[in-house]
């Protein structure tokens, strides 16, 4: 699975200038999760991660290389939970380095949509998520109490990493939070778009839409990601134009 190289590397590219913390992975030091989603009232907020008219990115990429994602860490670059004093700009974004799959490119997809769904399935207390898939974005209003409880971007990516490894597929996981201003969060969403466009020309491959290159609506995707059109013109020789 090398279709979202590229993108992994522009990522650590954007995030070369910070210094992060960084915590391996401890899955007995996961944050409370309550098994639903909480509501957590303005009222009761203390601060939100990625509010409205902030920065604000999410996205997974995968790989199989070794080289790119090599263990199960968190990595924050900028202040932890207990030290935001108001809403911040935010992104997050979690590596996963996936064994080689079977030939079956459609079982290959299924595994990635199972994977990514994973996040859909994490329940902090205190921690009221909000994504926009439409948009890229995650907003996370985060309760006063879960503050003074001692919550933590560590224990959130513990949980985090916990749900992906849950699936066999998933060798190793990194989770990347980034509230600290002065980071590119536009070309963080741009990258988010990239890997959703990646994810939705696996979808029209799979489906046996057209493969008339001058006619294809994703041809920009196609040419622009490494093994694509590899993939496009190998699912089914059905006398491809190119």
């Amino acid at each position: 699975m090398e279709l979202f190289n590229s993108l992994i590397r522009e990522t650590r590219s954007l995030l070369e200038k910070g210094s992060p913390k960084a915590w391996d992975y401890a899955p007995g030091e996961t944050w409370k999760d309550i098994g639903s989603s909480e509501l957590v009232l303005q009222k009761d907020a203390a601060f939100e991660l990625g509010a409205s008219g902030r920065g604000s990115a999410n996205y997974v990429l995968f790989t199989s290389d070794p080289a790119l994602v090599d263990r199960d860490q968190i990595l924050l670059y900028g202040p932890d939970l207990r030290e935001i004093r108001g809403d911040v700009d935010f992104a997050r974004i979690v590596l996963l380095r996936v064994g080689v799959l079977d030939d079956d490119e459609e079982q290959v997809y299924r595994v990635l949509k199972d994977i990514e769904f994973a996040k859909y399935h994490v329940y902090p207390e205190g921690y009221m998520v909000r994504m926009s898939p439409e948009n890229y974005r995650e907003q996370v209003r985060v309760s006063k109490q879960a503050i003074r409880g001692g919550i933590s971007f560590r224990a959130i990516g513990n949980s985090y990493i916990q749900a992906y490894k849950k699936d066999p597929n998933v060798l190793n996981a990194t989770v990347i939070f980034v509230t600290a201003p002065g980071f590119d969060y536009k070309a963080m969403k741009d990258n988010a778009k990239k890997a959703s466009d990646i994810t939705n020309t696996l979808t029209h491959i799979l489906e046996g839409l057209s493969t008339d290159c001058t006619v294809c609506a994703l041809k920009d995707i196609c040419d622009e990601v490494e093994g694509m059109k590899e993939l496009h013109f190998g699912v089914g020789d059905k006398g491809h134009k190119h």
